[in-house]
C-alpha cells in the first residue's frame, strides 16, 4: 500500500521543501519559502560570520546568504561547494534571507502525526529559541524540520539587516 494511502483523509497535512545538508535530509514548511532560485552572484561582506556568504540581488531585493551546511558544520572537510547551488529565499516578518542548498529542493506532503518533537540535546545551546521543529520518520526517510524563522539569533538578524540595507544604499548611489 502505498505511504499516501496509508494516512487517514482526515488527517492534517503539511507541505514540506525539502533539501540536504552533508548527508542528512533537512525540511522547511512551504509556506516560510518564498522562492527556490539558481543562486546568483554573491558580494562578500566584511566583518560578518563565515556561514554569511554575502549579498546578492534577488529580482531587486538585497538579501544575506547564509550556508546552512557551514551554519550547522555538515560540510565534510576540504569539501567545496558544487559550481551552480540553489538559494530558498526565506522571508520572515522583518527581512529576507537567502538559504544555500547543493542540490534542488523538492516538495513533500506529509502527515503531522509522523512529526516527532526534536529532543532537547539536539538544539543549539548557543541559540534561545528552538529552531528544530521536530523530526518526521517516514519509511525510508528521516527529515529534521526546521523552523528558519527561530534559526538566526536577533543579533545575527539585526547585523545582517544593517549590512543589507547599507549595501543596497550603496547600489543605488552608484546607479
Amino acid at each position: 500500500m502505498p505511504e499516501s494511502e496509508k494516512y487517514s483523509k482526515q488527517e492534517a497535512v503539511i507541505q514540506l521543501i525539502v533539501f540536504r545538508l552533508g548527508e542528512e535530509e533537512y525540511g522547511i514548511r512551504i509556506e516560510q519559502v518564498k522562492e527556490v532560485t539558481i543562486t546568483p552572484e554573491i558580494a562578500r561582506m566584511p566583518k560578518t560570520p563565515p556561514f554569511v556568504k554575502g549579498i546578492a540581488n534577488l529580482r531587486g531585493d538585497i538579501i544575506a546568504v547564509i550556508d546552512l551546511e557551514e551554519r550547522f558544520q555538515l560540510r565534510p572537510a576540504g569539501e567545496e561547494l558544487p559550481a551552480v547551488t540553489y538559494t530558498l529565499a526565506i522571508e520572515a516578518k522583518d527581512y529576507t534571507i537567502g538559504i544555500m542548498v547543493r542540490e534542488v529542493p523538492q516538495p513533500l506532503s506529509i502527515p503531522v502525526s509522523i512529526i516527532e518533537k526534536a529532543p532537547e540535546f539536539i538544539q543549539d545551546l548557543n541559540i534561545h529559541d528552538k529552531y528544530i521543529e521536530g523530526i518526521a520518520k517516514t519509511e525510508d526517510r528521516i527529515i529534521v524540520v526546521l523552523d528558519m524563522l527561530k534559526l538566526l539569533t536577533p543579533g545575527e538578524i539585526m547585523q545582517l539587516q544593517s549590512k543589507g540595507e547599507s549595501s543596497a544604499a550603496a547600489a543605488r548611489t552608484k546607479a
